[in-house]
């Protein structure tokens, strides 16, 4: 009797295969509906991350790697042994909505439903574990949390392929692109200058043991600072935790406490002001400052 796992994992690429000959950019997705990490040459972000890439286009990194920019519609791609481990691994099948010409509007709830189906006209409907995915002809910008339980998928993000849904696809309606346009006026501000804000918030008095000086100090937060403005709301996240782990590899050293978690503030700041949420950004720099320190971060 054959065993069932590899005949699902089988099923997951034909499923890819499938739709990439429909022209849909597809990727594998972890059990847990993530993307699979970046590959060695990019991590931590040492290729710059997407969409600001040290060498601008495509992900060309031969296995699955930053996320949304490895979907592919390549038959050559997705069969490669580079892929194969991550198909062997996976647990759903994913694709890019933006590469697809479509923008999903991803219902995490029934609150969320009843209020898509009093604002937003009717489109295609694909049935989610808690909710719904509606999904439009036409791109945008991406954003999450544009209101409780709703996110935007297009241009630079992902979604799980669940099915074809039901109902006829209908062009991206005014209203969806409301949605993107509210969260950009309603971030908070983001005029106050890095360096001022870390002045304001770190001293002596929270860092008694840290061997640096204040300059060297500063000048670090503030380049982690500007490393994450200068991403999009996609990227800043992940740019967050780098910059959160190479400030904190630089007190590895020091008999501590250096104040790290007052000038983390000031990263997690920077991600807020370009779209990241507040609970994720600060997670993220939270986990980047374990990364190198520990628990003791």
């Amino acid at each position: 009797m054959t065993h069932p796992i590899p005949i699902r994992r089988d099923q997951h690429l034909a499923t890819a295969l499938y739709l990439a000959a429909g022209c849909m950019p597809v990727l594998p997705l972890r059990a847990g509906k993530g993307p699979f990490g970046n590959c060695p040459d990019c991590a931590d972000n040492a290729c710059g991350g997407r969409p600001n890439m040290k060498t601008p286009g495509p992900c060309l990194c031969p296995r699955p790697c930053h996320a949304w920019a490895a979907a592919t519609t390549d038959p050559h791609v997705l069969t490669s042994p580079a892929w194969a481990t991550a198909w062997r691994a996976a647990g759903v099948v994913g694709y890019h909505p933006g590469g697809a010409g479509v923008t999903v509007v991803d219902l995490d709830d029934a609150d969320a439903v009843t209020w898509a189906r009093t604002v937003l006209p009717p489109t295609r409907t694909v049935t989610t574990t808690r909710g719904e995915h509606w999904v439009y002809r036409g791109v945008m910008r991406s954003a999450n949390h544009v209101r409780s339980g709703v996110d935007v998928k297009s241009l630079m993000s992902y979604a799980r392929w669940l099915g074809p849904g039901a109902g006829t696809m209908t062009v991206l309606p005014p209203a969806v692109l409301a949605l993107v346009e509210r969260e950009e006026t309603t971030r908070p501000p983001a005029a106050v200058d890095s360096s001022s804000m870390t002045r304001a918030r770190w001293d002596r008095s929270v860092a008694t043991g840290c061997r640096h000086t204040e300059t060297y100090v500063r000048t670090g937060v503030t380049r982690g600072v500007e490393h994450v403005k200068a991403r999009s709301e996609k990227g800043a996240g992940t740019a967050a935790y780098g910059a959160a782990r190479f400030l904190a590899k630089q007190h590895t050293a020091c008999p501590g406490p250096c104040g790290l978690d007052t000038l983390g503030e000031d990263i997690i700041d920077a991600a807020v002001s370009v779209g990241v949420p507040e609970p994720y950004a600060r997670r993220a720099v939270t986990h980047g400052l374990k990364a190198a320190l520990g628990a003791t971060a």
